[in-house]
């Protein structure tokens, strides 16, 4: 099995590259965007050494469906995905903010509640919650959209509006389509016997009009737990079965890694990298309700190259 971790094409028209945690994005005369979908895994803001063979194909895969499964909501930028881990889309203007949505109280919203904190981002919580409790009606909780190597942080609607970041009536869009969305998403996995715990959206503007953009309820931008068993768990105070990323930060804990300074991430054996790609799987299937296909890797970077190729020139 194979890795893509890294790209370096040259497509027709190709203006510039914007290398991210796990996301390569070849802009194309300023109009498409090429987005790859590497088998790069991040943790605490860091890139792991070793890539996850088919997790690219997975996030492309699944981000793709949920787009394909909104468009009555919002506009989107997809315009098609010419190879299994890239898809091609409308170039926009992204908006500096990241709509984060949360139906229950965990991750970092329960730390920062655990310490006392009642208010996030603007949004008065209830004394007396409890971890992975389901809050009354979801609430939005947007971050800035941070620089590589810094943190997101917390941002109000009010200092949205302040900054400049978006005007009101943008906002407004902003978060009705993020609240119809999640909605939407949640509905996908309760047929799939999952709960959309939480996600993030990221919008930009194409000619005046508001699109969403990136990926959508894929395991790296969304938390799920499973429902059965959900309701018994948080009786009893127990952690929650999760479909998320989570459990590659618990294995990198475990093993004293959590970003910090001075810690070296621990050794990625053939074990460890197939075991995450063998949970990626089954996330996949769990949450597509489909069974995940594995593509031929022999050659990934020419399979790409040939693929988006023959998408631009035809």
């Amino acid at each position: 099995m194979k890795a893509l971790t890294k790209t370096d094409f040259n497509f027709p028209g190709q203006k510039s590259v914007y290398h991210g945690k796990v996301r390569d994005v070849y802009n194309i005369n300023g109009e498409k965007l090429v987005m790859v979908a590497t088998d790069r895994i991040s943790a605490f803001d860091v890139v792991l050494p070793e890539g996850i063979p088919y997790k690219g194909q997975m996030l492309n895969q699944i981000a793709a469906k949920f787009l394909d499964a909104t468009t009555d909501i919002c506009p989107n930028w997809k315009m098609a995905t010419p190879d299994p881990m890239v898809t091609v889309g409308v170039l926009c203007e992204g908006f500096p903010v990241e709509m984060i949505v949360r139906g229950y109280l965990c991750g970092s919203a329960w730390r920062t509640y655990k310490s006392g904190v009642r208010e996030i981002c603007g949004v008065k919580l209830p004394d007396g919650m409890r971890e992975n409790e389901k809050f009354p009606e979801p609430i939005v909780t947007p971050t800035t959209k941070a620089e590589m190597g810094l943190h997101d942080e917390d941002i109000s609607k009010e200092e949205i509006l302040k900054q400049g970041l978006a005007t009101p009536e943008e906002y407004e869009v902003l978060e009705k389509y993020t609240l119809a969305l999640f909605k939407r998403g949640t509905e996908i996995a309760a047929e799939r016997g999952l709960i959309l715990v939480d996600t993030k959206y990221e919008f930009g503007k194409h000619n005046g009009i508001i699109y969403l953009m990136d990926e959508i309820h894929t395991p790296d931008s969304s938390r799920y737990f499973y429902s059965e068993g959900y309701q018994d768990r948080f009786e009893k105070g127990e952690p929650q079965k999760q479909l998320s990323k989570e459990f590659v930060r618990e294995w990198l804990m475990e093993n004293g890694f959590q970003g910090k300074d001075g810690q070296k991430v621990p050794e990625m054996t053939p074990a460890i990298v197939q075991s995450i790609s063998d949970r990626y799987i089954e996330l996949f299937e769990n949450i597509t309700g489909e069974k995940f296909v594995k593509e031929d890797t022999s050659n990934i970077a020419e399979r790409i190259e040939k693929n988006v190729m023959n998408f631009l020139t035809k």
